[in-house]
């Protein structure tokens, strides 16, 4: 048993650098500036990033999105590098190397969204990241082969309304790293909403509008389904954008004149 389980650890490892290699031509439409980023971001703040990796794509068709992974700014909550480099302050769950803390660089090349829970006090904001730092180093199970080889094809031949519980089929593990489940967890733990409320029969007002998103909210409603895109479209969890928040005035802008041709 233990020599099949290293052959299926090999061979999951294998799947899982796959479905991470970055595609060619990825080019970012508006990257944030790092330092105005990290100027913007405030402990408990869930960042989105839109990957360029096989992995990400999939994630991106599946969930309907632009955001494949989120990760969990903490501040200072790490400890300082015993070189000289850049503290860490995001915490993420990434498939084949589990839950790490990395400095906000990594991202500087990437499209970034700032997600912000609305309302939550001080004293929740630190057990959400003591959460978070708490499951530093867990590993994920890597031999489950059949929740891994789904990912080699981005964008299966599937009705929009199964794409997003495709995610959900097998054993779960190596859905934990890729869906959010961090996170939700770390919200869930101080019973910080995501998703908004589904109203019960008989409820004169109504939460949700729409039949399809209502079976949708209660299908992911476990913290393992939740996926990036779900920060973004919370009701309880506000849009941050560090140019805006920064100072921004279009006055102050300066225009190129365009020439005859209509180019500037």
């Amino acid at each position: 048993m233990r020599l099949l389980d290293a052959i299926l650890d090999r061979i999951g490892l294998f799947v899982a650098r796959v479905i991470q290699k970055e595609t060619s031509g990825y080019q970012p439409f508006t990257p944030s500036d790092p330092e105005t980023l990290k100027r913007c971001l405030q402990p408990g703040d869930v960042l989105l990033v839109e990957g360029n990796q096989k992995l990400s794509a999939a994630i991106k068709y599946l969930t309907q999105s632009t955001w494949s992974h989120a990760a969990l700014y903490v501040g200072d909550a790490c400890a300082a590098p015993q070189a000289d480099g850049e503290r860490p302050c995001l915490v993420e769950a990434i498939l084949g190397a589990g839950v790490i803390a990395v400095p906000l660089s990594k991202y500087r090349t990437y499209n970034t969204r700032i997600c912000r829970p609305v309302g939550l006090t001080g004293e929740d904001r630190e057990a959400v990241i003591a959460f978070a730092l708490s499951r530093l180093g867990q590993k994920y199970d890597t031999r489950n082969i059949f929740d891994l080889a789904r990912y080699l094809f981005p964008t299966p031949p599937v009705p929009t309304r199964w794409r997003r519980r495709l995610i959900a089929l097998g054993s779960g593990e190596p859905t934990r790293t890729i869906c959010s489940t961090l996170i939700a967890q770390a919200f869930q733990s101080v019973r910080y909403p995501i998703l908004p409320l589904v109203s019960q029969p008989g409820d004169p007002h109504p939460r949700v509008g729409s039949r399809y998103s209502t079976r949708e909210i209660l299908h992911i409603r476990h913290y393992s389904l939740f996926a990036p895109r779900d920060f973004d479209v919370s009701p309880f969890f506000a849009i941050v954008k560090p140019t805006i928040e920064g100072g921004f005035d279009y006055k102050a802008l300066n225009w190129g004149e365009a020439d005859e041709s209509g180019s500037s």
